[in-house]
């Protein structure tokens, strides 16, 4: 067989209303729908190569060969693809982030969404956007909302083909700025699929799925409307839920920093002095704030100003995962 490479991009996206806890941990099936941004100019990409040559995959993140389950998790999803494509080749598969790793910026998202755009389009697989949002949910669940661009909208449902994420407003379609005050590089010690598994032991966790509907009605009409008070109310309060069942598992996941914290009461008062911002979580420290494009140079500066904040990321609505470059050569 010949050698086959394809490269891949992807973006990594902001959840509005946030996936925590699957109904299915091995399809990582979400136990709720959610509401996202894919971001433009966070990127992950990655090369994918088949190779008949190799023993074994080979996995390359960032300037160092890993090993062990970082490894072991990127050649369980090349496995999906090899058993789709009907193939056994082994890949060598490089991926670099432009952006932190690991610290609640949704690396894994953009990673396997890269990954899995990668690898099929090198054994020439040519998935619908739905079968490929679908498989990359197999990878990380929130790499489901980074095929689609601009405002997203993964669905919850019982069957892996049922659920993946699709656009509903494309990324032109309301130019919110996210602005992520990072205050900490440190990749976190517990990771999100170590921490969905730990969603039902919350007591509060029951009670924000439930409402998760109304919350995503709510802040997809508020995009629809372009209404910014209306999103920053349920934006944040969903945030605080999801934190709410991290904070209240067993054991207690508390990602919070005294900066974040410093963080969420700055934007609350900025917004009650009139200004448009505000924020949410992922799972770890950095805040993503958003605001409206004529504001956010100001609100940058804001951030900047606030003690234990290292930089402030800037991005856009990004567009989908998109192929770089494909490749057949002679072994």
């Amino acid at each position: 067989m010949p050698i086959r490479k394809a490269t891949s991009c992807a973006n990594s996206n902001i959840a509005l209303i946030k996936y925590w806890g699957n109904r299915d941990d091995k399809l990582r099936l979400p136990t709720n729908g959610s509401i996202s941004i894919t971001l433009d100019g966070l990127t992950t990409t990655t090369t994918v190569t088949f190779d008949p040559a190799l023993a074994a995959d080979q996995v390359q993140i960032g300037a160092g060969i890993v090993s062990g389950e970082a490894a072991a998790r990127v050649s369980q999803h090349l496995d999906h693809v090899r058993q789709l494509a009907g193939v056994t080749d082994h890949a060598e598969v490089v991926s670099v982030n432009n952006f932190p790793t690991g610290v609640g910026i949704a690396s894994s998202a953009s990673a396997f969404a890269a990954l899995s755009l990668a690898a099929t389009a090198a054994l020439g697989l040519s998935l619908s956007e739905r079968a490929l949002s679908s498989l990359a949910r197999l990878g990380s669940g929130s790499a489901a909302r980074s095929i689609p661009g601009g405002f997203v909208e993964w669905y919850a449902a019982d069957q892996h083909a049922d659920s993946y994420a699709e656009s509903f407003a494309p990324a032109d379609y309301w130019s919110l700025i996210d602005l992520i005050a990072i205050v900490s590089r440190t990749h976190k010690t517990t990771g999100s699929t170590e921490g969905h598994a730990l969603a039902n032991s919350s007591p509060y966790q029951a009670t924000r799925v439930a409402t998760a509907p109304e919350r995503i009605a709510r802040c997809k009409q508020a995009v629809l409307a372009r209404d910014f008070d209306a999103l920053a109310e349920v934006v944040e309060h969903d945030s605080t839920l999801m934190h709410a069942v991290m904070m209240t598992g067993n054991p207690a996941l508390f990602y919070w920093q005294p900066s974040t914290l410093a963080i969420m009461a700055s934007v609350r008062e900025w917004r009650a002095a009139g200004l448009p911002v505000c924020y949410t979580i992922d799972a770890g420290a950095n805040v993503h704030c958003l605001t409206l494009p004529d504001q956010a140079d100001a609100i940058r500066t804001r951030l900047r100003a606030v003690p234990g904040v290292e930089e402030v990321l800037y991005a856009a609505p990004g567009g989908p995962a998109h192929l770089l470059e494909r490749l057949i050569a002679s072994p």
